[in-house]
């Protein structure tokens, strides 16, 4: 069964892809998209710290973009946040 939120972060960041104006930052950002889709279509619950290391790239774009690209990251990093408190309980 697909993971909601995380398939939710993944067309956040394919949105801010699309709107980057950067090349290398809308790379990464379809290359975090792709890898987010993975664990959301995977069978298996994702690892804790996995989604620990997406939230790191995550602040890490946010911090190094702005506008709607912004804020399409921040709701992506907000619906993986939920996703990992899940995890831990």
């Amino acid at each position: 069964m697909p993971d909601d939120r995380l398939q939710h972060a993944s067309e956040a960041l394919r949105r801010a892809s699309a709107a980057a104006t950067d090349a290398e930052i809308q790379r990464r950002l379809y290359d975090l998209s792709d890898r987010l889709a993975a664990l959301a279509a995977a069978d298996e619950e994702p690892d804790g710290d996995d989604l620990m290391q997406h939230l790191h790239a995550l602040g890490d774009l946010r911090e190094a973009t702005s506008g709607d690209v912004s804020e399409q990251v921040n709701d992506a990093l907000e619906s993986v946040r939920e996703r990992r408190e899940e995890l831990d309980g």
